[in-house]
């Protein structure tokens, strides 16, 4: 029997209406800059649309020709509310939102459920919202595709790129990792701390921790999997939710990040 994971934020962090949903996010597509690369793996936030949408639309925008070729996403996320050893799989075979039913691919959930720092937990996945919102942006920018969903919690750099190896796929296989960055500072505050974390994603530095970026652990495993697979981080957009839609005072940095091939770094047009 199939068990479908339903939409846990919908209305809260984006639109439960899909025509709403849809606008909502072809209208951050359009406005993204457009830029010419063709990324093996993303790096985009996670907040309510109104503060993060436009930031993680800089990220989903890079795949506009390189979509037709994608049929699977790797998407890892940090976990919120339960506490997770290891990097956790949902009990279920789909994923629904507004905007319709994603099949998970449960070949590689079997395959990758042999490791020791891989486990299966409804519960983790049930309300997370890491991996949820990046969801609509990936339906209205692919055809259709496979999901392997990752909530990932205590677990290190190393585990977690293991685990991408175990994936990595070639050019029909797209990682993304959702994370925001610092949390709660002043605006000025966020800037600096969040440059600074920009600099040593750019540079491939690990670890990145968890003061820096809610997602850290698995930023941290894509970083060593970069490095393995000689890939190239560039740094699309960098803004705070002060820029977007809240108050100064305190403030939530996003930033999103694509990595590609040596062979393929076309540079800003």
């Amino acid at each position: 029997m199939s068990a479908v994971r339903p939409p846990a934020v919908a209305g809260m962090f984006y639109p439960a209406d899909p025509r709403q949903l849809e606008r909502d996010v072809r209208r951050y597509l359009a406005d993204a800059q457009p830029q010419a690369f063709h990324p093996k793996a993303l790096i985009a936030p996670h907040a309510g649309y109104i503060y993060s949408g436009a930031i993680a639309a800089s990220a989903y925008a890079t795949l506009k020709t390189i979509a037709p070729r994608i049929r699977r996403v790797v998407l890892l996320g940090p976990t919120h509310r339960v506490a997770v050893n290891g990097l956790a799989l949902p009990d279920a075979d789909a994923f629904d939102t507004p905007l319709g039913r994603i099949p998970l691919d449960t070949d590689a959930m079997r395959a990758i459920e042999k490791l020791p720092q891989v486990i299966v937990s409804g519960e983790a996945h049930e309300e997370e919202h890491s991996l949820e919102v990046q969801l609509p942006f990936l339906q209205s920018v692919l055809g259709e595709f496979t999901l392997l969903p990752l909530a990932v919690g205590m677990a290190t750099a190393e585990e977690v790129a293991e685990v991408l190896e175990a994936v990595w796929g070639g050019e029909e296989t797209l990682i993304v990792i959702s994370s925001d960055l610092s949390h709660y500072l002043s605006y000025a505050a966020a800037q600096f701390v969040d440059n600074k974390t920009a600099q040593d994603i750019i540079k491939l530095q690990q670890p990145i921790h968890h003061e820096q970026a809610c997602g850290g652990t698995p930023i941290s495993g894509l970083i060593v999997a970069a490095r393995k697979h000689h890939l190239l981080p560039h740094l699309l957009d960098l803004r705070n939710s002060g820029d977007t839609a809240g108050s100064r005072d305190r403030v939530v940095g996003y930033a999103a990040f694509a990595f590609t091939g040596e062979k393929n770094h076309v540079q800003h047009q």
